[in-house]
């Protein structure tokens, strides 16, 4: 069995890509993009009214709840906060200021950031002249920035880092047990014994620390058995099955608009138990992903994703909105794209503007992928022109 606080031995696996990082890490984070960009395309469904001026949102998982499976394959920001808390951990190097290198992750957060919400000024301004109603625009500005709040908590448990490993080093997988039992007894004050509605966003905390956490031991060489991953896969998704089928809680892993309770919105205990099966999950693909990423195709890929993370992360709800919005002031209410989610025929009718979405995402990205990468030195710029 896994004892708690004890280090497995790292199986050998294939060293890291030049650089210092690590492919299978990287691609990931890249699946982890990708189920967050195809979760907001495929749940977000927009419905418009006879006048075409408005477009109410509506969630086939509220219209047809058989799809809530869609939701455990495609809700990834466990991974998300694993892979961060590892690739934060290995950026720590002793007796390194922390500040000089929490600037170098951060500026690749803050530089595109204020180029998404100049955009959507006057993107608003134009689509309100064309028609839309007040009620519509506010409803698409919040789809764009609602996913912001990921960022935020991120950036605060990157800048805890050192903190977080202190935690490691002191209480190994005893800390992840802490934060688990933090969480449940938040749920149990919100669900069971009437505490105010805004304790429970403590849990943003307690929530994402987790997988962060285990992302912080796993760099520092725990977690590397496979027996770890089975233990955190299989007891993780036993947990989040039983507390779905007897506590009550969603079985979908994302919110759905109109729902009383949600488990992203704030994490319940459902979420954190099923990001333990994420976390085995992720370390068990972790040796098949090395192998898989050996290849240089593969891993020019992987590498080409990873650079424009932010820019697919930022940019995507703005790709989905474009085409909607776009195609409704064009062409009218289309199958798929406006009309109501409440019939099997209309997964099928949604698929094809996936490719319509990513090929609209793909031109935003060349348009402002400039923004997410670092200006070089001006001593260089200069050189540069001699």
């Amino acid at each position: 069995m896994l004892e708690i606080g004890t280090r497995p031995p790292v199986p050998a696996q294939a060293g890291p890509a030049p650089g210092g990082r690590d492919p299978a890490v990287d691609a990931l984070r890249a699946f982890a993009i990708l189920g967050v960009v195809l979760g907001h395309w495929l749940v977000t469904a927009f419905v418009a009214d006879g006048s075409g001026g408005e477009l109410r949102v509506i969630s086939p998982l509220r219209t047809m709840p058989e799809l809530a499976p869609i939701s455990w394959v495609l809700q990834t920001l466990a991974v998300f906060f694993l892979v961060g808390g590892y690739a934060s951990a290995k950026g720590l190097r002793p007796g390194e200021p922390w500040g000089a290198r929490l600037r170098q992750r951060l500026a690749r957060f803050a530089r595109p950031l204020p180029v998404l919400l100049a955009a959507w000024f006057p993107a608003a301004a134009a689509l309100s002249w064309a028609g839309l109603s007040a009620d519509t625009l506010r409803t698409l500005v919040e789809l764009v920035l609602s996913p912001l709040w990921f960022l935020g908590v991120y950036v605060a448990l990157t800048a805890a880092t050192p903190a977080v490993a202190a935690a490691w080093n002191r209480l190994g997988l005893w800390g992840a047990a802490l934060l688990v039992a933090a969480t449940a007894a938040i749920d149990l004050g919100r669900f069971a014994l009437d505490t105010p509605g805004w304790t429970g966003w403590a849990t943003v905390l307690t929530g994402w620390l987790v997988p962060f956490y285990l992302g912080v031991g796993w760099a520092d060489g725990a977690l590397g058995s496979r027996r770890a991953g089975f233990v955190l896969l299989a007891g993780g998704g036993a947990a989040a099955a039983l507390l779905v089928l007897f506590a009550g809680y969603p079985a979908s892993m994302v919110g759905v608009p109109g729902a009383a309770v949600s488990n992203l919105s704030p994490p319940t205990l459902a979420a954190v138990a099923f990001g333990l099966a994420q976390t085995g999950l992720a370390l068990l693909l972790h040796g098949p992903l090395t192998r898989w990423t050996r290849r240089a195709r593969i891993r020019s890929v992987i590498s080409a994703a990873n650079r424009s993370a932010m820019t697919i992360f930022l940019w995507h709800q703005t790709a989905l909105l474009a085409v909607t919005a776009g195609s409704l002031l064009a062409f009218g209410s289309l199958p798929g794209l406006h009309t109501a989610p409440d019939r099997p025929a209309w997964i099928a009718e949604r698929l094809p503007w996936l490719v319509v979405c990513a090929g609209a995402l793909a031109a935003i990205w060349t348009l402002v992928r400039g923004f997410e990468r670092p200006r070089p030195p001006r001593a260089a710029r200069t050189a540069g022109r001699t």
